[in-house]
């Protein structure tokens, strides 16, 4: 086997991605078509725009309103509409309530583990909890303990999904779900009862027994006994972005239908999200918003659709920055920590990914100068061949001086 050295490497990938000798010469446009002519990866089952951010001018585009499965950049649309309808300070609260009273250290009645959709709840936040309830004065719990998960509807996953993606791509869905969903080592299949469950060890670990868990949903008129917040919605989709999280885009969704819409469903999500795009003149024809991660074999966008969400977000004072700080970047973090790792796109190209075996995209901002989309599909997709034509495309607009 021949080695070479990291210098020759780099040079190497560099040679391989660039366009042709004197390309620098050559028109943009030229340049980011000559990018996509990757064998493997047909024009025809793909859609790309590239657009001026100070102009809001189209640089290029080809096949701009094909409807593509977008994979997980639908996470774009969903941290657009949460950043828009919750706010970036907006908070997660999740509450322990209580119907009866105390005696001493005796709680009379049961107590109930309150969910409201926080997809960063964890055993620390519960022992928080834990620990408020001690300093109430409480060592016992002469009632049952429950999760009340009834924040969101019960659908465990979203519709258009694969039998085979529930757990494999995303825990059982639910508005009380603690450490992802991983209780005693394992999956579970009911978060509330889990989230219950792991409660009821902490309350231990803390001096307070209680009678036995269950699922149940807090009384209208139960007593806030303790609570705690999530880390600012900023941090959230910056988290879920980074990790391309399919759970937390499902959770932020129904958050969505749940503030804004007809209730905590994922279809009252999707109909407040494709709204908002609407609002800002993002073209929809062709754009079916049916889930919150992408994996929904059904959703479609387009990469006019994604470039105009793209532009609009940059011309937002409010939304900008936030938006553009949840984005994975080249060569530094989350999905791209290992894509376009040399310069010029190193630390220049923030963007979203996206992977299913029917859809590869990358979609984002390259330096503060371009937005840029880029869908592709396949029966299977190559993914080789995709993300190839990506880089380059990326690689292109970044090397424009």
């Amino acid at each position: 086997m021949v080695r070479v050295g990291r210098g020759v490497a780099v040079a190497l990938l560099l040679f391989l991605l660039a366009p042709c000798a004197g390309a620098a010469r050559l028109p943009l446009p030229t340049r980011l078509a000559n990018a996509l002519a990757v064998p493997g990866a047909p024009a025809r089952l793909s859609g790309a725009v590239a657009v001026d951010l100070l102009t809001g001018r189209t640089l290029f585009a080809r096949n701009p309103d094909e409807p593509l499965a977008p994979a997980s950049n639908e996470k774009l649309v969903v941290s657009y509409a949460a950043f828009r309808e919750l706010g970036e300070t907006f908070r997660f609260r999740t509450r322990v309530l209580g119907r009866g009273r105390q005696a001493g250290r005796v709680w009379h009645g049961n107590l109930v583990l309150e969910g409201a959709g926080d997809p960063t709840f964890s055993s620390l936040d519960l022992l928080r909890l834990a620990t408020q309830l001690r300093r109430l004065g409480i060592r016992h719990v002469e009632g049952r303990l429950l999760g009340d998960d009834s924040w969101f509807d019960r659908q465990r996953t979203a519709p258009g999904w694969k039998t085979s993606f529930y757990l494999q791509q995303s825990p059982p869905i639910s508005a009380l779900i603690v450490d992802g969903g991983v209780y005693q080592n394992r999956l579970s299949v009911n978060p509330p009862l889990a989230a219950a469950g792991r409660f009821r060890q902490l309350l231990r670990q803390r001096g307070i027994t209680t009678g036995p868990v269950g699922v149940g949903r807090a009384a209208a008129d139960a007593t806030e006994l303790a609570a705690v917040t999530s880390p600012p919605l900023s941090e959230v989709v910056r988290s879920m972005d980074i990790a391309s999280d399919n759970l937390a885009a499902e959770m932020l969704l129904k958050e969505i239908g749940a503030h804004a819409g007809k209730g905590g469903t994922t279809a009252a999500g999707a109909a407040i999200a494709l709204h908002d795009l609407g609002l800002i003149g993002v073209p929809l024809h062709g754009v079916r918003i049916v889930d919150g991660s992408g994996l929904a074999l059904t959703d479609r966008l387009t990469a006019r659709a994604i470039s105009a969400l793209l532009l609009a977000v940059w011309r937002d004072p409010e939304l900008r920055e936030p938006f553009f700080r949840a984005l994975p970047v080249a060569g530094i973090s989350g999905t791209l920590r290992d894509r376009l790792e040399f310069r010029p796109t190193r630390g220049a190209v923030h963007a979203k990914t996206g992977t299913t075996d029917l859809a590869t995209a990358l979609s984002g901002y390259v330096r503060r100068e371009y937005a840029f989309a880029l869908l592709q599909n396949g029966y299977p997709v190559s993914w080789s061949a995709s993300r190839k034509a990506q880089d380059r495309f990326a690689l292109a607009l970044a090397a424009t001086p």
